[in-house]
């Protein structure tokens, strides 16, 4: 039997493309975050709702960059509760033409939330994370720019859910979290109870398609 040829350039070309392929999926999948790292607690509980897609997406790049933390069903089980506070999504006219037609839309994000440990200890106080864009618009074309907003909404949510895991991840909370015991305890949170799908926030313009969480 002949020999393998050796690897070229052509071979290691389609090695490469193999691998730029599989970095763009995970990076997709919302689990790839470029200097994250593990979040300090062994187990976490959250009011957030899991069974949604943007809950199920935060567990999972949680647990991907934290292999050895793990959700709870119970709030008296986990080492820290990640309290969902307030969750809003606005979509504003930015500016008009001359025939008073909107030419320019502003979409905005703004996730609030806390984390306390288990003894209702604050180690992180209330934080608000927003993501912000402004995107064109045509109403000659409503049907593909209603597409393109929700699709908006969605890539913005992947970015608070960086931004979530960078803060769990942070040094700070770290500390807070290992020198608890000097801290004192926070006003008990309501809504202990992961919520149903959470709602999005009325958008201003009729016609346009709500997008959930």
């Amino acid at each position: 039997m002949a020999p393998f040829p050796p690897a070229g350039p052509c071979r290691h070309r389609l090695l490469l493309a193999a691998l730029l392929v599989l970095s763009a999926t995970l990076s997709a999948c919302g689990f790839h975050l470029k200097g994250a790292t593990p979040v300090p607690f062994q187990s976490i509980y959250t009011n957030i709702n899991l069974d949604t897609e943007f809950g199920a997406r935060l567990q999972r790049t949680i647990l991907f960059n934290s292999p050895h933390t793990q959700f709870t069903p119970r709030r008296n089980e986990a080492d820290a509760y990640l309290h969902l506070i307030s969750d809003e999504q606005d979509l504003r006219q930015l500016s008009l033409d001359a025939d008073g037609r909107v030419e320019e839309y502003e979409l905005e994000l703004r996730f609030t939330f806390e984390v306390l440990d288990r003894e209702g200890r604050l180690i992180l106080p209330p934080t608000t994370l927003r993501s912000v864009r402004e995107l064109p618009y045509n109403d000659r074309i409503i049907q593909a720019k209603e597409s393109e907003i929700t699709h908006n909404f969605n890539n913005m949510r992947n970015e608070l859910i960086d931004q979530i895991l960078r803060r769990l991840s942070a040094p700070e909370v770290a500390n807070a979290y290992a020198n608890a015991s000097e801290r004192p305890a926070a006003e008990a949170p309501t809504g202990a109870e992961p919520s149903p799908e959470l709602p999005a926030s009325p958008l201003t313009r009729p016609g346009l398609p709500p997008t959930y969480p």
